[in-house]
């Protein structure tokens, strides 16, 4: 049977959660609350991830879209910060914490937590799970407010659509179903890579990639909340492709607009447009393991980022694969008015950096035998760990979050670090005020799994539980 943690602290009656005393969810209590929605049995799971979003609903850490925001940035209110997007891949829940520990003490409130369709298989991290773990860092650390969960790259796969496009587009469509049922009220809808160019004309070229797009948009505003607008996201430039100029964003635009209208007149559009400026996911590992040096064209984000906002109400541009960049190029982009930029691989970096030895080798024999078919030919050692060992993520995810206290203590002065240096960098310090004054975090209850959830309390940390 499922035990409440918080003791009278937090009560539940009737399926509604009423928090009495919220130092209590600021506790180590929430600490195993966060580990029993990851690692419990199916039933314990369960109800641990209701009342983590329940104990968020009554305190106010909601999860939100950030679109309203957005679509404010589009009408020239706000501007002049760039929102990061966080990939929390490994050891979420204490990554999580740090995050949120930078956010209260800078005043940030425009923050995203994002999870992409690949991640979440590779790192065992289904989005109803993800809700949870990010929920309870936030709470953990007395974070209020919005909080905003995106689904990053829920992408279609080019190589299957030309196989079989519907089956391929419906997997999206289901995972979208997963993800807002859970609580992404943020989707980037990625269908860049059915950009053909070797097409003779723009429209031919982007053709596929917007009206696949609008299906799949109209799909996440079906299956949105009531009073959610869900913030949704386009893509005109597979990453790591060649850059995006004005004439494809203008050719996308146009031709999802027009799709969209013919389609679905009333339904809301897009709130920003990802593009590609010079990066790669991951950046490019050389054979001793250092990363090559990259060169963003800001120049060709700044006139993106302008066209997007002045001529479709957009908040701009997004920049996806940053987190590899130098730190000198941080402040580049909210110079450039680029709406929000994605960070994954250099936080994946720290964590391999900082764990023991003994793990980190015992993970890269592992990747050895069950990763051997992604390496190259011409691949040395450093170059195949740096490519391959998020693959290790799930299946070491227990792992990682039973790290020694001592080494989650090192990562999070780490994080903490480096989140407060880009959140200074990226001009989204003191943000807490335009989000509140843009979102409305919408107060949403699910019904609660199993009845009983308040029959077993919490017992002393000494108690003999074991019958």
């Amino acid at each position: 049977m499922f035990v409440n943690p918080f003791n009278k602290a937090v009560t539940v009656l009737d399926g509604r959660v009423t928090v009495h005393d919220e130092s209590a969810i600021a506790s180590p209590a929430m600490d195993r609350l966060a580990y029993t929605a990851v690692f419990g049995d199916p039933d314990d799971r369960d109800d641990a991830r209701w009342l983590i979003w329940e104990i968020g609903q009554s305190v106010g850490v909601r999860p939100s879209s950030i679109h309203d925001l957005y679509l404010a940035r589009g009408r020239g209110e706000t501007g002049g910060f760039t929102v990061p997007a966080m990939n929390i891949r490994g050891m979420a829940y204490d990554t999580g914490r740090a995050l949120f520990r930078s956010a209260i003490k800078l005043k940030v409130g425009a923050l995203i937590q994002e999870i992409a369709r690949s991640e979440i298989a590779y790192t065992d991290q289904r989005p109803a799970e993800y809700v949870a773990v990010m929920l309870a860092a936030a709470l953990r650390e007395g974070f209020r407010g919005p909080i905003f969960i995106q689904g990053d790259h829920f992408q279609v796969n080019a190589k299957k659509f030309a196989v079989d496009p519907v089956a391929e587009v419906n997997g999206v469509k289901q995972l979208a179903r997963e993800a807002i049922a859970a609580g992404f009220y943020n989707i980037d809808v990625d269908t860049s890579t059915l950009v053909d160019l070797s097409k003779p004309t723009l429209r031919e070229q982007q053709r596929t990639n917007y009206e696949q797009a609008v299906e799949l948009a109209l799909t996440v505003r079906d299956l949105q909340p009531e009073r959610v607008n869900i913030s949704i996201g386009g893509e005109i430039g597979e990453v790591g492709t060649q850059n995006s100029t004005v004439q494809e964003l203008v050719t996308y635009m146009d031709g999802f607009n027009e799709t969209l209208a013919k389609r679905s007149p009333a339904t809301e559009g897009l709130s920003k447009i990802s593009v590609q400026s010079g990066t790669t996911h991951g950046g490019v590992v050389l054979a001793d393991g250092s990363i090559a040096d990259v060169k963003i064209d800001f120049d060709t984000l700044a006139r993106l980022s302008k066209v997007a906002r002045e001529k479709y109400g957009l908040a701009g541009a997004v920049q996806h694969g940053a987190s590899t960049l130098p730190d000198s190029a941080f402040h580049n982009f909210p110079r450039t008015e680029t709406c929000e930029i994605h960070l994954a691989t250099n936080f994946q970096t720290m964590l391999y950096d900082n764990i023991p030895t003994a793990l980190r080798n015992e993970i890269y024999e592992w990747l050895r035998e069950n990763a051997k078919d992604e390496r190259k030919p011409t691949d040395t050692d450093e170059q195949f760990f740096y490519k391959t060992r998020k693959k290790a993520l799930g299946p070491f995810k227990k792992r990682f979050w039973d790290l020694p206290p001592e080494v989650k203590a090192r990562l999070a002065r780490a994080y903490e670090e480096k989140f407060s240096f880009l959140f200074t960098q990226l001009a989204v310090t003191n943000t807490r005020q335009v989000v509140d004054r843009f979102v409305s975090a919408v107060e949403q209850h699910k019904p609660q799994p199993h009845p009983d959830l308040a029959v077993v309390e919490a017992a002393p940390d000494d108690a003999d539980l074991s019958d």
